[in-house]
């Protein structure tokens, strides 16, 4: 797959997988919402329930900016399946013009942030590497 196609396949996911790393070396990853803007991969803290809002991801990307992003489509027939995966840097916004087309690409994607935007901070991933794959 090329990066125009997987990026295609990465903007019209629902969800991904945020990869960081923690101070001692071992992975952390979860689900997100998120936008690609002009190849910027944006996800935002936002407003479902959380224990606290000084998230693990938050600081293993102030500790360590490199990254992994992945979204994927599984399907039980194979002939649809496909993975995308943006390798890159990531950096925590809390105002200014990335923020506000974070916050913007976000609600045009979900409805949910239409109703209540995202207050942030926001992750905005800066895409080193796109690698894809897909069936036949």
């Amino acid at each position: 797959m090329d990066r125009s196609e997987a990026l295609f396949r990465l903007a019209g996911a629902r969800t991904g997988h945020l990869a960081t790393v923690r101070p001692d070396g071992r992975p952390h990853v979860v689900v997100v919402t998120f936008a690609l803007i002009d190849q910027v991969v944006v996800t935002a803290v936002d407003h479902k329930p959380k224990r606290t809002r000084d998230l693990q991801r938050l600081r293993n990307i102030e500790a360590n900016p490199a990254v992994s992003f992945l979204t994927d489509r599984y399907d039980e027939a194979w002939t649809a399946l496909w993975w995308v995966r943006v390798d890159g840097w990531a950096g925590v916004e809390n105002a200014g013009e990335i923020f506000d087309l974070a916050v913007e690409g976000l609600a045009s994607k979900y409805r949910q942030y239409r109703e209540t935007p995202p207050e942030g901070p926001v992750i905005a991933i800066t895409t080193d590497v796109v690698t894809g794959w897909s069936t036949p």
